[in-house]
């Protein structure tokens, strides 16, 4: 899997999604390899979104259109300042459930010391994890250059996501919790899409 992650500041939300809706009337059709996108714009109008590709060369294939480029050079008018593009083949998806009835989307952004490891940590007690979690649908991870990361997580509500925040594990998720904070650089950044945008083919 290929992720594209986009991210900018926008004065009018609405108009956002109105072109991210015109895209999957329009557009979405000839993209292919088009998995999905997951997007949103925070609280102070900050917009990410995470296109998901099945290869990096379907999302070269899909830039290079005339009808993306003629998209995205309205849809950039909307951004009050610069967007940024990280894009990555080093994608982890889990799932519980389906992300697209996902009614809130936590994206975190940070760094970590040992990606492999924080990657092997995270694969660990998936079942005892999903008994836990149940708010929790699934999560899209991404690798970035200098141990850098993107994580959506899709949880039912807020309301669910938050009330399983200040629940005590057990003791073994708890232990698997630590050493994930260990191998933190710095404090992560979060960003919360409190109504989310789904789209997939």
């Amino acid at each position: 899997m290929f992720v594209q992650v986009i991210r900018g500041q926008v004065s009018d939300p609405g108009q956002v999604r109105d072109a991210l809706d015109l895209w999957e009337e329009q557009l979405a059709i000839g993209a292919e390899g088009w998995l999905g996108s997951t997007a949103g714009v925070t609280s102070d109008g900050q917009f990410v979104g995470l296109a998901r590709f099945d290869s990096q060369q379907a999302a070269r294939r899909n830039s290079d259109r005339p009808e993306q480029h003629q998209w995205w050079m309205e849809t950039a008018k909307l951004f009050t300042g610069e967007v940024t593009f990280c894009d990555s083949s080093d994608v982890t998806v889990d799932l519980n459930g389906d992300p697209d009835a996902a009614g809130f989307v936590q994206v975190m952004q940070g760094r970590g010391s040992d990606p492999e490891r924080a990657r092997d940590l995270m694969a660990q007690n998936p079942d005892e994890w999903a008994a836990f979690r149940p708010d929790v649908l699934g999560s899209v991870a991404v690798g970035h250059e200098d141990g850098g990361y993107t994580m959506a997580m899709y949880f039912t509500s807020e309301q669910a996501a938050r009330e399983g925040e200040h629940t005590e594990p057990p003791p073994k998720l708890q232990a698997q919790m630590e050493e994930i904070n260990k191998l933190s650089i710095g404090e992560p950044e979060f960003l919360d899409l409190r109504q989310p945008w789904l789209y997939s083919p």
